[in-house]
């Protein structure tokens, strides 16, 4: 760290103090987890495997479980260690690196939803140019362009906390390392960073969703000059997206657009998107999608077909 600390490890509170609650969460949260991890790299292969699922939406798709599996495992590990152990530590180090991470894989997928949504309005509102403005180069150019936002906008939150002394106490108030719990432990004022943090942070999440709702509701009133079946399969398709989307930033901006709190209620809508969303995304996409569901018995026929031989 950039300044001079008489911290050098933290201690979370935890989500909830009893352990024997804590035990109970650890038997429920771990397969959550393991689901997650599962899921979401079932659809990884089953996109990169599958000839029939070669279109921009599922190149998408596979980016965004890939994604999942990573914003999820820079808290959910450490989470379910600690709800076995008495004291719950993190280097002060350790906990600025999973805020990088947290952040960085968080905004890489509001920006993928951002990107998905804007492949839905092509597909539906431009389809005779739908193959010449998706291509395959733009594809690539619109996931790295995720990727980097999403770098950026976190260097810019460590570039903020780095320059924080930190001199005690050192008891967080959460489960994992985010920002403004840990300011609340900067012994100097933090109302300046806490503004900027709301900017970068909260802002995103609402521009983002904003951009997302309007281009939906372009997509809507588009599909009045669409077949019944033509609105049927687009509906489809766009639902199984605004739900993941609601999922995502529901919580998001309640906790990111308004001042902070000490709320319990808090820690319980980040446990939400930390650990059950990602889990929900990769059911949500497959039980509305046909295509993907024939596209897994496919790879799993072969696979039992190849092990029987």
């Amino acid at each position: 760290m950039a300044t001079t600390n008489n911290v050098t490890e933290l201690i979370f509170t935890g989500l909830f103090q009893d352990p024997e609650v804590q035990r109970v969460c650890f038997v429920v949260f771990l397969p959550v987890y393991v689901a997650t991890v599962v899921g979401n790299g079932l659809i990884v292969l089953t996109v990169k495997v599958s000839k029939s699922l070669h279109s921009p939406m599922y190149f998408f798709l596979s980016y965004l479980s890939l994604v999942e599996i990573s914003y999820s495992s820079t808290v959910v590990p450490k989470f379910i260690t600690d709800l076995l152990a008495k004291i719950k530590t993190i280097s002060l180090e350790g906990c600025v690196a999973q805020i990088f991470f947290f952040h960085f894989f968080g905004v890489t997928e509001i920006l993928l939803l951002v990107v998905m949504a804007y492949d839905r309005y092509v597909a539906i509102c431009k389809p005779l140019h739908y193959t010449t403005i998706m291509s395959r180069p733009v594809c690539h150019h619109l996931v790295a362009g995720s990727w980097f936002g999403g770098f950026i906008h976190s260097i810019i939150q460590i570039l903020i906390t780095i320059r924080l002394p930190f001199c005690g106490p050192n008891v967080i108030d959460h489960y994992f390392c985010d920002l403004e719990p840990l300011f609340k432990l900067a012994c100097t004022n933090t109302s300046v960073e806490g503004l900027i943090v709301l900017a970068n942070s909260g802002l995103i999440a609402l521009c983002s969703f904003l951009l997302l709702v309007s281009s939906y509701i372009v997509i809507l009133v588009n599909l009045r000059n669409h077949s019944s079946e033509g609105r049927r399969k687009a509906l489809s398709t766009c639902a199984s997206h605004i739900t993941v989307v609601m999922l995502f930033f529901g919580p998001a901006i309640f906790l990111y657009m308004r001042p902070s709190s000490t709320f319990t209620e808090d820690k319980l809508v980040a446990m939400f998107y930390t650990v059950v969303t990602p889990m929900l995304n990769p059911i949500i996409y497959t039980l509305r999608n046909a295509e993907v569901k024939i596209a897994m018995r496919r790879l799993w026929g072969k696979k039992e077909n190849s092990g029987m031989e």
